[in-house]
């Protein structure tokens, strides 16, 4: 089995969604794939790229003390974060991924769109979200 765990380091939800995935991840006997998608054009910013893959192997550690699986993997694809996801998904046969979601105002959706949305209207597989 293969749980993805969308990941952003520094929000709030970062270790939490760690957590879930470690948990989830010790029942189902899965491989944890930890993804960061980043827009367009951030990939000319190497001290950028540095500082999430940095981060990214720093969460790595939760999974590999307890000897989990774990890959990360940094997206830098171009395309909209949410349909990044969904296409990794469907590339990696995930089983479930896990993100996180916040409230926001209804202004803020329809200007902004939502990524957890898209994500779980989309996903080929289930979708654990958290707040």
């Amino acid at each position: 089995m293969k749980l993805i765990v969308g990941y952003k380091r520094g929000t709030n939800q970062a270790e939490n969604l760690l957590e879930l995935a470690l948990k989830r991840a010790q029942f189902f006997n899965a491989t944890v794939l930890i993804v960061t998608v980043m827009p367009e054009g951030m990939e000319k910013d190497q001290a950028l790229i540095n500082e999430t893959e940095a981060g990214m192997e720093k969460a790595k550690t939760h999974f590999d003390r307890k000897k989990i699986p774990c890959e990360t993997h940094l997206l830098i694809r171009g395309i909209d974060s949410g349909d990044d996801l969904i296409n990794f998904a469907k590339e990696t046969q995930a089983d479930e991924i896990i993100i996180g979601v916040k409230n926001r105002t209804k202004v803020g959706k329809l200007l902004l769109g939502s990524t957890a949305q898209a994500v779980v209207l989309n996903a080929p597989c289930p979708v654990v979200t958290m707040k």
